[in-house]
């Protein structure tokens, strides 16, 4: 009957509502769930944290569970896990299979992409300095600074400082730093690290670079009021001041103005570029041996030190070179000779790259084919801490300058665990030399690198 119609039309209408309703409150229940538990609680302290601030806003209970379960120091990665998680989220929440209400969803809006100001040249082009100490709009990029110090009281130490720059498509600048000491004297090895995102770390508007990596304040290490993390320079004269806490414990800091003088600049593979074929490229200059002096602080005690330290810097559109790492070698001997050696892995151990720069007692700069040298290790050495295995001693011959040159390690362990930073454990320390040319003795100073050695991250 049309009473009976009437009925089972305006139930229909009915149980449709209540599962339409349904539906938008799940919607909304999910859409709630997901910024109370993800974005409230992870993602935007997440940021904030990396900002420099923390998660406020959130009960103590819950705060201090959020922070057993970050890492000290996120970097870049932290916030990309996160970001991935939310877009995964959402994406499974605007799928086909789950739609709420049953629309197609929307078409995405594309994100933004830099668009340089002027068409960039093909590279290589000549390395123009001071312009290019500066920051460069490149994929990679570091400034990098190891050296070797002696206090008033004959105590020798090595030390190692370095800023990363990491710049992805339109998501912020990334940064990272890390700032090691070796105590050679005394037999041990500290480190500490840094990471920030955002354009405010480079101060520095025209030539040369005015870097700050942002950070907490070492009680008794260098200035209170100042930056701790600080690294500024042009044609050769730099200042350096960096502090940090070690995994023991241990307060140390450096305060170094380092010289080139009138010290010649080391352009690698000849004009200044390093081609690595699919990988991309990277220009790479080194100033081998710049007078340094300063103050060093270990132990609550400031001690005058002078010495000298080795720069490189590195920019280029390239992310990993090789695949399985590299070795790297710094080398300065007391007539006044300079070497450096790159030796690049792939991933099943050959060496699609090896070069070197050498750099003579007169200031004359020479490229180095690998056929001019050959680099055996010697000695290996075990991490407790990470379980990797590194080479430990190594004999470098270049037999068309007759030298034969003996690297051993100065403490064993200096290896840096910075997975949290720039997701990496490497190896990087100072080295005792012995060393011959034509048969006569030499001394000298050194610094190896190893990567690829360390586990995953």
């Amino acid at each position: 009957s049309a009473a009976l119609i009437v009925v089972v039309v305006a139930g229909s209408f009915a149980f449709a509502e209540v599962v339409l309703i349904k539906a938008v409150g799940l919607g909304v229940a999910i859409a709630v769930a997901l910024d109370a538990t993800v974005v409230r609680a992870l993602l935007v302290p997440s940021t904030m944290r990396l900002l420099g601030e923390w998660n406020w806003w959130l009960p103590d209970r819950l705060r201090r569970w959020v922070s057993t379960r970050l890492p000290v120091n996120e970097g870049a990665a932290l916030g990309a896990a996160l970001l991935g998680l939310v877009a995964v989220l959402l994406l499974a929440g605007c799928s086909p299979s789950g739609r709420v209400l049953g629309n197609d969803p929307p078409v995405p809006v594309p994100l933004p992409v830099r668009t340089p100001g002027v068409t960039r040249a093909p590279d290589p082009q000549p390395v123009v300095l001071p312009r290019d100490d500066a920051p460069h709009d490149r994929l990679t990029e570091w400034w990098y600074y190891t050296g070797h110090l002696r206090s008033d009281d004959d105590r020798r130490f090595g030390f190692e400082f370095v800023v990363f720059r990491a710049e992805r498509g339109a998501f912020p600048v990334s940064w990272a730093s890390h700032l090691a000491l070796t105590d050679e004297s005394g037999g041990r090895f500290l480190y500490d690290q840094r990471s920030e995102i955002g354009p405010r770390v480079d101060r520095e508007a025209g030539s040369g670079f005015d870097l700050a990596i942002h950070g907490d304040a070492i009680p008794g290490v260098g200035d209170p009021d100042a930056t701790p993390w600080t690294m500024s320079g042009a044609g050769g004269r730099d200042e350096l001041a960096a502090s940090g806490n070690a995994s023991d414990g241990s307060a140390f800091g450096l305060r170094l103005s380092v010289d080139s003088g009138t010290g010649p600049v080391a352009l690698h593979d000849s004009d200044g570029y390093v081609d690595f074929g699919p990988a991309g490229g990277s220009y790479y200059y080194s100033r081998t041996r710049m007078e340094t002096q300063g103050t060093l602080t270990l132990d609550g005690e400031d001690l005058a030190v002078q010495g000298e330290a080795w720069f490189d810097h590195q920019w280029g559109d390239f992310i990993a070179v090789g695949g399985g790492g590299w070795d790297w070698f710094a080398v300065n001997l007391d007539d006044g000779t300079d070497l450096t050696i790159s030796l690049v892995r792939s991933a099943d151990g050959s060496f699609p790259l090896v070069y070197g720069t050498l750099v003579g007692p007169d200031g004359a700069v020479e490229h180095l084919p690998r056929e001019r040298f050959t680099v055996s290790a010697t000695d290996e050495w075990t991490s407790e801490a990470t379980g990797a295995t590194y080479p430990a001693g190594w004999r470098i011959d270049v037999p068309s300058e007759g030298l034969v040159i003996d690297l051993s390690p100065t403490v064993p362990e200096q290896e840096l665990d910075t997975r949290s930073t720039t997701g990496v454990v490497y190896w990087e320390g100072s080295q005792r030399v012995t060393a011959t040319r034509d048969g006569e003795p030499l001394t000298g100073e050194a610094y190896v690198e190893l990567t690829g050695y360390g586990p995953p991250p």
